[in-house]
């Protein structure tokens, strides 16, 4: 089993910063691509950023120049720091993680943590 956990939502002025932490746990050969979405209500779920295992990033362009996506492969760890908030990036924020979860033959699969909620007052 494979559980990812998110930490670090809360409540923010419209401006201020906050980071998110995601963690990675159980049993699996390694992760590949782990990423950040967001779901607002009434909203579908939408990408918010992405890194390789190698450290390749990809982000939405609303998220571009305030929010920076980083990792740490030796712990299995993923974080986002968001600066600049906006009341627009209020949402629930979960972490995606593809897996390797067996090497024969080979298996990845998805996962998502549960989310936590992003807040911003404007």
């Amino acid at each position: 089993q494979v559980q990812l956990v998110e930490s670090g939502g809360g409540l923010v002025q419209a401006g201020g910063s906050l980071r998110l932490s995601c963690g990675a746990s159980g049993t699996f050969i390694r992760v590949n691509t782990m990423g950040w979405y967001r779901q607002a209500p009434g909203k579908q779920r939408e990408l918010v950023a992405t890194i390789g295992s190698g450290g390749s990033t990809n982000y939405a362009d609303s998220v571009k120049g305030r929010f920076t996506i980083s990792r740490d492969n030796a712990k299995n760890t993923m974080s986002l720091q968001m600066n600049s908030l906006k009341p627009e990036d209020a949402a629930r924020y979960y972490c995606n993680g593809r897996v390797v979860v067996r090497l024969t033959p080979p298996y990845e699969d998805e996962y998502w943590g549960q989310g936590t909620q992003v807040t911003v007052s404007s």
